[in-house]
């Protein structure tokens, strides 16, 4: 079987951000490296959004950007503007076609189905894949989305609203998202921060149904794109000793948010950067406040669901360029300071010492 110098266990937004990020920076002249990913075909299947905190390499991939955004509760609406960083929205089928038509032209990248098929034996690994089915009693932030069309112009582009919790919350914390990409077309998403054992709550098409026609007000559309996912608010334990983890599985996933894209980034950055010696240089995290304010973030969560859309607005209620810097992990201390101080004292020293 043939060896290879690099092996990229999955070939999603990890594993091609990393391979990529390799490429450009020269790094596969001379060495060779396998993909390994199961998926017969690549096309359009996530959307990625994130505050544009730094530059990245696929604004090209982009389908929009916007600087308005909104946090909604039944009781109350707040507006935010941030022209210095920019929300974004990128077409996963884009970025596939991106990094793919880029990695074909090098004779020394293959793609396999499995890794029995080469051998890795001596290859540095990176792994994206997590290898067994995650504990659904955990908590997870669970979604489906649906990009659809009007007939007519409807929708404000110029303002996107982040989180709606104007809705149903069973007793667990729901919220609606909507990116307006055109005045006729938008994503709009369910998205829910829960276990993944109550299967009532998986009712999205019903959800979307409802929400599009009594709280957007629109009877007559059509669905062009439909996504779904199930992302783990918390970092499962790995066994691979031998694989650098990369991605979700490389607790590249700010548990608190969801967002992984810009973290994907930063990460693969850093190891193309060191990729000569490392073994020697510190793993990379997204930072060690970060990991200990999510967790109490989270048992809060777990805790009082009912309090949350109240936490999530108030959150929000300081400066555009301090929520935004904190929730992409570039926050200093008096914008942390900020934020905390904007949280219920009791339920979070509750949380802290528990």
């Amino acid at each position: 079987m043939k060896e290879f110098d690099y092996v990229i266990i999955g070939g999603g937004c990890a594993g091609l951000s990393l391979a990529y990020e390799l490429e450009i920076n020269h790094k596969l002249k001379n060495k060779t490296l396998a993909i390994i990913e199961n998926r017969n075909e690549y096309k359009r299947d996530k959307t990625w959004s994130f505050w544009k905190v730094f530059d990245h390499n696929f604004d090209d991939c982009v389908i929009k950007s916007w600087n308005n955004f909104t946090i909604n509760t039944s009781e109350s609406s707040h507006e935010l503007n941030s022209k210095k960083f920019p929300y974004q929205s990128i077409d996963s089928g884009k970025f596939y076609n991106k990094i793919n038509s880029m990695l074909s032209t090098n004779s020394n990248v293959s793609f396999y189905k499995n890794l029995n098929e080469i051998n890795s034996k001596n290859s540095l690994i990176f792994n994206s894949i997590f290898k067994k089915e995650l504990d659904k009693s955990m908590l997870w932030q669970h979604f489906q989305g649906i990009e659809i069309e009007t007939p007519k112009d409807i929708f404000d582009e110029e303002i996107i609203n982040l989180m709606d919790f104007n809705c149903d919350q069973r007793n667990d914390v729901h919220f609606f998202y909507t990116l307006p990409f055109s005045k006729c077309k938008a994503l709009v998403e369910t998205t829910w921060l829960s276990d993944l054992e109550d299967q009532s709550l998986m009712d999205y098409d019903l959800q979307l149904e409802n929400y599009i026609k009594n709280n957007l007000g629109i009877k007559n559309y059509k669905i062009n794109f439909t996504e779904k996912g199930a992302i783990p608010l918390f970092y499962p334990t790995l066994n691979n000793n031998k694989a650098i983890n990369i991605g979700s599985a490389g607790g590249m996933t700010r548990l608190s948010t969801g967002y992984t894209f810009l973290n994907i980034q930063e990460h693969s950055k850093y190891i193309v950067k060191n990729i000569e010696k490392i073994d020697e240089v510190k793993m990379f995290k997204l930072g060690k406040k970060y990991q200990f304010l999510d967790k109490v973030f989270l048992k809060v969560l777990e805790k009082h669901p009912e309090k949350m859309p109240k936490i999530f607005f108030n959150m929000f209620k300081t400066s555009s360029s301090t929520i935004i810097k904190f929730l992409s992990n570039k926050s200093n201390v008096i914008e942390d300071i900020n934020i905390i101080s904007r949280m219920p004292k009791l339920i979070f020293l509750k949380a802290l010492l528990n």
